[in-house]
């Protein structure tokens, strides 16, 4: 089947389509705004993560909207300091949220958010950084961003996508008024929107390996309610500085094995051509609000200080890359016993 779609793709007239799709629908463009139109049990949030060049400043900045059951709503932006462990909360009237037709483009009151720029006015954290040599995620018309062929599901609890798998900072912010330098840092910007996060899911990210310096890497395993009850699914993607490689449930990969210990967790992936091995050590977190039902009622714990040790092995066996990755954020939410119970 995979085969045929990639063939398929060489010499269908859809391609045109898809072009079109992509100037015109935001189905074809996940990391536009996805909620126009939506009453309630919304939610849609943008995730920038920030790291100075030293290594001794990292925030995550939360831009989005809530829109709960009775169609109450308000737009956001959440801030975490990854070092000192607190995060801060801003509501906004729903009205002072705008967003772009035809690109990834959101405003907040005083605020702007793009895939190429963030302004940040009023807040914690004042200033503004731009953001070059972006790494995509690669979207095809029958494989639309990192979700591929999910993207088409209509009823899915959640779906995501990747602004870039990674980033060069340029410029400064203010936090609490003293200047902190970004130049030549690195940031990584992903999304979410649906109604709730999955009932029980792990999810990591690290830009900052040794010896590995044009690395990035993005790891989540969920468990995702279906028609015919619940299933887990992933979406990894290790960018070695040249090419992406891909581990998806959807992809021809599986699952080899998912556990955790205290604070440990490990994930086995097998690809057609590749190993994937992965032990995550989760630091200390700061309680950040989530989605439940389209309203940010729900608490999950992130940890911007973690280590994720990564492993990529070729179908003989043979060690390719073993590096490990600090500056990490992890997210270890829900039932765990829930993830691990499909493995292969």
């Amino acid at each position: 089947m995979y085969h045929f779609l990639m063939l398929f793709n060489q010499v269908s007239p859809f391609n045109n389509l898809w072009m079109f799709g992509k100037m015109n629908f935001p189905l074809f463009n996940p990391d536009r705004f996805q909620g126009r139109g939506k009453k309630q049990n919304y939610f849609e949030g943008w995730y920038f993560k920030i790291v100075n060049a030293p290594g001794n400043a990292a925030f995550a900045v939360i831009p989005g909207i809530s829109i709960d059951k009775q169609g109450n709503g308000h737009a956001f932006i959440q801030i975490l300091d990854g070092k000192a462990r607190v995060a801060f909360y801003h509501k906004f009237d729903l009205n002072q949220f705008s967003a772009s037709k035809d690109r990834f483009a959101i405003q907040i009151g005083n605020n702007f958010f793009s895939e190429d720029s963030m302004i940040l006015d009023g807040l914690e954290l004042s200033g503004e950084l731009q953001f070059t040599n972006k790494v995509k995620w690669p979207s095809h018309w029958y494989s639309p961003g990192i979700m591929g062929p999910f993207s088409f599901v209509p009823f899915m609890e959640c779906y995501h996508g990747i602004v870039s798998m990674g980033h060069i900072l340029q410029g400064s912010l203010k936090y609490n008024g003293v200047h902190i330098d970004f130049d030549k840092g690195k940031g990584y910007t992903e999304k979410d929107w649906g109604r709730s996060f999955p009932s029980a899911y792990v999810w990591m990210q690290s830009n900052h390996f040794e010896n590995q310096e044009g690395m990035r890497f993005k790891l989540s395993v969920a468990r995702i309610p279906w028609v015919t009850g619940e299933f887990t699914g992933f979406i990894a993607g290790l960018y070695d500085g040249q090419k992406l490689i891909r581990f998806t449930t959807y992809n021809r990969c599986s699952l080899r094995y998912l556990s955790f210990k205290d604070k440990e967790v490990w994930v086995g992936i097998d690809h057609p051509s590749y190993l994937l091995r992965v032990r995550a050590m989760k630091d200390s977190g700061t309680l950040l609000a989530s989605p439940i039902h389209g309203f940010m009622s729900g608490r999950i714990e992130e940890s911007m200080t973690s280590s994720i040790t990564v492993e990529l092995y070729n179908r003989s066996n043979q060690l390719l890359l073993q590096t490990t990755g600090i500056h990490a954020g992890l997210e270890i939410a829900g039932k765990t016993e829930l993830i691990i119970k499909d493995q292969s």
